[in-house]
């Protein structure tokens, strides 16, 4: 029987007893009061043990809430350190191919412009080579002029020559 039952039958048992005339005592069966004080020796010890195994349940109960909480607890702690390092290695390889790229460009664009250096260096090399190619084609042409004038002028005085000759 429940303890607090049993407390109740108490106060009934004093609350209904008959008073004693001209005191304030009252009458009660002591025989029923040590049955229920019986009971009550017979149920706390009872109560007691389920009280205790019902805290023991509870702290066990809390431990294991605790322990999984420092699990999960670990668990997420961990999570986000794998998580951090894996953007932290996202952000450096970003940062490591940005700077191949910007290597690249500087390489391409120094490559470039070597090249163009090369190639004008080539093409002033043939400009000058032209240039006297077409000096010398010019002399060329010069002299071949006046050896043709010479000779008109050789042909002329030739002519005038033979005419000399068949007047004398």
């Amino acid at each position: 029987m429940d303890v607090l039952v049993l407390i109740d039958k108490l106060d009934d048992i004093v609350h209904n007893a008959k008073a004693v005339p001209l005191t304030d005592q009252v009458r009660i069966d002591r025989e029923e009061i040590y049955d229920i004080l019986d009971q009550m020796r017979a149920t706390i010890p009872e109560e007691i043990k389920q009280a205790r195994w019902i805290v023991k349940e509870r702290t066990e109960m809390l431990a294991e809430a605790k322990r999984e909480c420092d699990r999960l607890l670990g668990e997420a702690r961990e999570q986000a350190v794998r998580e951090a390092s894996q953007t932290e290695i996202v952000k450096l390889a970003e940062r490591q191919a940005q700077e191949i790229v910007e290597e690249s460009r500087r390489t391409a664009r120094e490559t470039r412009l070597e090249m163009e250096d090369w190639a004008d260096g080539i093409l002033s090399t043939l400009e000058v080579n032209l240039d006297k190619f077409l000096g010398a084609v010019k002399r060329g042409r010069e002299r071949l002029h006046e050896r043709s004038q010479e000779s008109v002028v050789a042909g002329v005085a030739m002519e005038g020559d033979e005419e000399q000759v068949a007047a004398y």
